[in-house]
């Protein structure tokens, strides 16, 4: 049976510090632009595991936007709401890394399934992936916001199962974070770490992902083999 691929969207598919050329332009300090970006995005994943383990479920753009005021005050940017709301609405519209689409069509060319898997709604990472030019390369989008849960609980990996109807040992969790991955493997997924960055650890915690790959044309070369 072929194995079917879940794709993380944010840091997987979707570059996120792909925002850091409009924060030059917003910034009063453009060389902040790096820093701001990589700790908005940092917050914005820990204020989803913090809101899971509250049981305060609410859609992943709040996350972000939480993330993006309290990076603002921290690093003393000054934005203004329209700052806000127009970085917000370039987040929407991030840039797909250029391995995506070669990747995903070499995939389905060999009659492999390919879905993304996101913490974000299914609207709007639909329209996402679709600004982007990959939405019509994939099978289907879905979104923890069903189970309102985040990554990674393991209820959504259950709920992703069960919407793909796949056993354990066919369903691959494609990602470019460790917590990802190790959340995958820990609800005995099979797991692809995808390892944008040479210099990138891996968390130390005795859960290895079954491949490690630098990018997604290479995932797709071992997989199609």
């Amino acid at each position: 049976m072929q194995p079917v691929l879940a794709f993380d969207v944010y840091g997987t598919i979707i570059d996120t510090q792909g925002v850091t050329v409009e924060l030059e332009r917003r910034l009063s300090d453009a060389s902040k632009a790096g820093e701001f970006a990589k700790r908005w995005r940092e917050k914005q994943l820990e204020y989803s595991f913090r809101h899971g383990l509250m049981g305060a479920y609410v859609p992943f753009s709040e996350c972000t936007r939480e993330a993006l005021v309290f990076t603002d005050r921290a690093l003393q940017t000054d934005l203004s709401d329209n700052d806000r709301d127009h970085l917000m609405a370039v987040y929407a519209e991030l840039p797909a890394f250029p391995d995506v689409v070669p990747a995903l069509d070499q995939l389905r060319d060999a009659g492999i399934r390919c879905v993304a898997f996101s913490n974000g709604t299914e609207e709007a990472v639909s329209q996402l992936l679709t600004r982007a030019g990959v939405r019509s390369h994939m099978d289907a989008v879905i979104s923890v916001d069903e189970v309102k849960r985040f990554k990674p609980d393991p209820a959504v990996y259950a709920y992703l199962r069960t919407w793909l109807e796949t056993r354990p040992e066919h369903t691959w969790l494609i990602s470019s974070n460790p917590f990802d991955v190790i959340g995958a493997a820990h609800a005995g997924l099979r797991s692809a770490w995808v390892r944008r960055h040479s210099d990138a650890p891996f968390d130390p915690w005795g859960i290895e992902p079954d491949m490690t790959v630098p990018d997604l044309e290479a995932l797709a070369e071992r997989m199609v083999r």
